[in-house]
Order: C-alpha cells, then sequence, then structure tokens
C-alpha cells in the first residue's frame, strides 16, 4: 500500500491533543522499548537521533536515564514542538525522514511506534548505518502482521507490516547485529466498535485509510461485524509490537 505522507502528518497533527491522552499502547510501548534501551546502551551517549517522536513518551524517558550531548528530534509537522518545552538544546528535524539528510556520527538513533510508516525501509535502514558510528546503536519499536487485524479483516485498510523474520533478516542485510528481538501482543478493549473507531481517530491511525468513506450503512456493517470480537471484557483492538535493538557492524 502506497503511503501518503501528507495525509499521515495531517492526520497526527489534528490527533496531536488527543493523541497524549489517547494513545495508552504506545505509551506502554515507549516504555517497553526505554527499559531495553537502558540494558543495551551505554548511558552517556554523545549524539541521538529519535525518529517519530511524537508528543515525546520516549523522549522524556530517555532523557531521565540517558546524559545525551546532541538531541535530534525528527517528526512530520512542527506542531510537535509544544510537547517538548521542558527538553533544552533540542535540534529539530521537521519533515519526512525518507527525504531528509540525517545528521552523522551519531551514537544511536531510536524510534518508537514510527518505522512502519516508511515506503522504503531498507533505503532508509542503509541510511541509519551509514549515519550511526561503529557499534552504534539502533533501537526501535514498530508494528508486525497481526496490528489491528480486526479493522483490516473488516475493512481491508491497514498498512502491510513486516513480520519479525523479514525485519530480522533485512536489518542483518544493512549491515545490522541484532542484540534483542521481542515480539508481544496488547489487547485493549471498549464497550463499543464506535469507540474503537474514535480510539483509532484519537491517535492518528486514521492516516492508512485514504480512501475509505463511511456511510450510514457501512457503518452499521462494520459495528454488526465487529460483534465478533466481543468476549467478557468488551471489543478488542490488536496491537503487535516488535522491539529490535541492534547495533551497527563496525
Amino acid at each position: 500500500m502506497s503511503i501518503n505522507k501528507a495525509l499521515v502528518a495531517q492526520r497526527f497533527a489534528k490527533a496531536g491533543q488527543s493523541y497524549v491522552e489517547h494513545a495508552v499502547v504506545q505509551k506502554q510501548i515507549s516504555v517497553q522499548l526505554f527499559e531495553y534501551l537502558k540494558e543495551y546502551c551505554p548511558q552517556s551517549l554523545d549524539s541521538v537521533l529519535e525518529i517519530g517522536c511524537g508528543s515525546g513518551n520516549l523522549t522524556h524517558l530517555l532523557q531521565s536515564h540517558f546524559q545525551v550531548e546532541q538531541l535530534f528530534l525528527n517528526d512530520l509537522y512542527d506542531d510537535v514542538e509544544q510537547h517538548f518545552s521542558s527538553v533544552d538544546k533540542i535540534n529539530w528535524l521537521i519533515g519526512d525522514i525518507e527525504q531528509l539528510v540525517l545528521p552523522q556520527c551519531l551514537d544511536a538513533v531510536i524510534s518508537s511506534s514510527a518505522l512502519q510508516w516508511m515506503t522504503d525501509l531498507p533505503a532508509l535502514l542503509q541510511r541509519i548505518q551509514v549515519a550511526l558510528n561503529p557499534h552504534g546503536y539502533f533501537g526501535f519499536s514498530t508494528f508486525g502482521p497481526d496490528n489491528l487485524t480486526e479493522i483490516k479483516q473488516l475493512t481491508g485498510q491497514g498498512l502491510n507490516y513486516l513480520g519479525l523474520e523479514s525485519l530480522k533478516r533485512q536489518l542483518e542485510q544493512q549491515g545490522f547485529e541484532i542484540l534483542i528481538i521481542e515480539q508481544g501482543l496488547k489487547q485493549v478493549y471498549f464497550d463499543h466498535p464506535k469507540s474503537v473507531l474514535q480510539h483509532l481517530k484519537a491517535t492518528g491511525v486514521t492516516a492508512t485509510a485514504q480512501s475509505h468513506r463511511w456511510t450510514k450503512q457501512s457503518l452499521q456493517q462494520f459495528y454488526s461485524d465487529y460483534q465478533q470480537f466481543y468476549d467478557e471484557q468488551g471489543f478488542s483492538l490488536t496491537y503487535h509490537p516488535i522491539y529490535v535493538i541492534a547495533r551497527r557492524i563496525a
């Protein structure tokens, strides 16, 4: 599926305020990624680039533990800057990371819940590998094939997510040594299928639905079809995070 980056930027900008409140799973994923970063990366890092910093879930955790001399933050739209008033000395890289020139001689590149939006991941991985110092770290989370599976099954809309093995292979082909690669499933529950759609809209995820227009009839059909994902906890929505800590081979 081709990704309209302008639409992605627009949807995430629109969801900017609601994202902080509703992106509970993305916050949990940032916390888990941070734990892996603490385990595998040195505490003192000269220069770090974060791709898709969003509302700063990972950034603020990073600053609570790591000593970073130079911090480069990237996102598609400059509205994100409002979430970082308490962070000093930020070098902003606003725009599509696939089109931007990357800073060089980095100690680490990090990213939480953003790389699934890339149109040519191998090309970006190659550029990240070049931008890192020898033995520099690449720590990120992305999403696997079962992500938002309920939505894909019912609407046919969604990203083409890479599986763990494919991701591992791509990283190794681009000159990375994998220190850890883990995956898991997280279920979130809602009281009505309508709340599922509201949650997706509030977290900007509807940016995939470029051509999807709801009618009263298709919405009712969706609510009806979603009954199959109901259990005693409510209507489920599945997230499939994959966590990676890799290191550039010298």
